[in-house]
């Protein structure tokens, strides 16, 4: 009999256990998202030093060390001349997209300074290189910047300090024409795609030869002439 009445009991038990819905089931645990992975920020301060030849929109480019935005005795590329003789940097920042970049939104006037920030996904800066390009808008296709700084070298909280002189992007002959010079002083053509300089090659710039020197035929005025260096671009590790 108490047998009989013990496996009574028991049914009973489980049939309430079932009834109710008592048992519970443990909820599978959340997987945690990935932390990102820490970055390496780098604020980049130029400042123009010249009278009268405002900056077109700065480009900071990040790249891989074994490349050069420019290099002295070769042909600028498309988008280095879309830049020298135009102030566009698009297509320079198109043909070397990789690691980071940015743009200055208006160009940088005689004597004033900019701050860029630039961003790189990671904090591993091994390999990488930065260049900093921008054309003096008072001329047919003078550049100024630098290329391949070696981004690696610095710490977080260090500087580097570039004193930039003028380049000759070869592209377009320095006539000084009205009409071929896309800066205030003309607002004349920008780009154009037909390269009319028989060197062909980046070079040291040699200067504005402007009417007060004698070029009647010059739009430039004694003002618009440079010395070197034309830009002072220090390079700030910040994280």
């Amino acid at each position: 009999m108490n047998r009989y009445l013990t496996s009574l009991g028991m049914a009973a038990l489980l049939c309430a256990c079932s009834d109710s819905n008592t048992l519970q089931v443990p909820p599978a645990e959340e997987t945690p998202e990935p932390e990102p992975a820490p970055s390496a920020t780098f604020d980049v301060t130029t400042t123009n030093l010249t009278a009268a030849q405002p900056l077109s929109p700065i480009a900071l480019i990040a790249h891989a060390d074994t490349l050069r935005v420019f290099t002295i005795g070769e042909a600028a590329s498309a988008g280095l001349e879309l830049l020298a003789e135009g102030g566009d940097n698009s297509g320079l920042l198109d043909e070397l997209e990789g690691r980071g970049q940015t743009s200055g939104e208006a160009p940088l006037g005689p004597g004033a300074s900019e701050t860029l920030t630039l961003e790189l996904d990671s904090d591993d800066t091994a390999a990488t290189a930065l260049s900093v390009v921008t054309m003096l808008v008072n001329t047919n296709d003078a550049i100024t910047g630098f290329t391949g700084m070696d981004l690696s070298s610095l710490a977080v909280g260090e500087s580097m300090t570039v004193e930039a002189v003028a380049y000759d992007a070869g592209t377009e002959a320095n006539t000084e024409a009205a009409g071929t010079i896309p800066g205030p002083a003309d607002s004349g053509e920008g780009f154009n795609e037909a390269r009319d300089d028989l060197a062909d090659q980046v070079t040291m710039h040699p200067g504005v030869v402007t009417a007060a020197d004698g070029l009647d035929s010059s739009v430039l005025m004694q003002i618009h002439r440079f010395d070197n260096p034309v830009a002072r671009i220090t390079v700030t590790r910040v994280q």
